[in-house]
């Protein structure tokens, strides 16, 4: 079929992939940590970053939008981290806030901007399909050293390392797959398979959003629907699936 070329869905699949090779982890994390919507306001304040680089014409400069959106997701990492350990049962409200905050500073930052409505959709449900593989090389040497470092070191950097290696994971990934996803592919994997433990709640995890990004990305491009979006609904159907699965097979047991 002509709408399934691969040379546009390849480097959208990869991507999608790098996305579940940090998330499906820290996904795990933050709801061992009870701190659920976490992913959604570091990604909109990261996203507030790129909005604001392109604000001060910055846009053609990639690593100063680079710059902006990590200093804005390092800077929010960081007064969360601070609020966790004075105000700990007041954590999630507070991210909430924070979530409100970033999302109406971003309506306030495209309010004169005439493609303001496409700037905010690109910003919410991403734009995965204009990856390539060269813009994904950065991606990947990120994502390869975040993946070492926590994987070598995750039950020695405490919080504060935690919070920085969200940051710079949910940084990167906000820019290509959008708010929504992100919030999806950290959520819904580890959701579904919470019955699980050590790297078998992880493969479990991986081969989920693996079968998700697939099945969404080939679904967009048949039926020429929004790519987020159906990534979004394709990956809470087959969590249902699998999390009812597991649940029937424990109670067998």
């Amino acid at each position: 079929m002509e709408s399934l070329n691969w040379s546009i869905l390849g480097p959208a699949v990869f991507a999608g992939f790098l996305v579940l090779s940090t998330h499906v982890p820290l996904g795990q994390e933050v709801l061992k940590r009870g701190i659920i919507f976490i992913d959604l306001a570091i990604a909109q304040i990261a996203g507030l970053g790129v909005l604001a680089a392109g604000v001060m014409g910055w846009e053609e400069h990639m690593w100063a939008v680079q710059i902006s959106a990590v200093s804005a997701a390092l800077l929010a990492s960081a007064g969360l981290s601070w609020t966790e350990k004075r105000w700990p049962k007041s954590q999630e409200p507070l991210i909430g806030i924070l979530f409100v905050l970033a999302a109406t500073g971003s309506i306030l930052l495209l309010a004169g901007n005439p493609h303001g409505a496409q700037h905010m959709k690109d910003l919410l449900v991403g734009q995965i399909l204009w990856s390539t593989w060269t813009s994904l090389i950065y991606m990947t040497l990120l994502y390869t050293v975040l993946l070492s470092a926590w994987f070598k070191w995750h039950s020695q950097i405490g919080q504060k390392g935690f919070y920085v290696i969200f940051a710079f994971a949910v940084t990167a990934s906000v820019q290509f797959v959008g708010v929504y996803l992100v919030f999806a592919s950290l959520i819904i994997p580890a959701l579904a398979t919470r019955r699980l433990h050590g790297k078998q709640r992880l493969l479990a995890g991986y081969l989920l959003g693996g079968a998700a990004y697939i099945a969404g990305i080939l679904l967009s491009a048949v039926f020429d629907m929004p790519t987020g979006a159906i990534i979004v609904w394709t990956m809470a159907v087959l969590a249902v699936a699998v999390g009812s699965w597991f649940g029937h097979v424990q109670k067998t047991k």
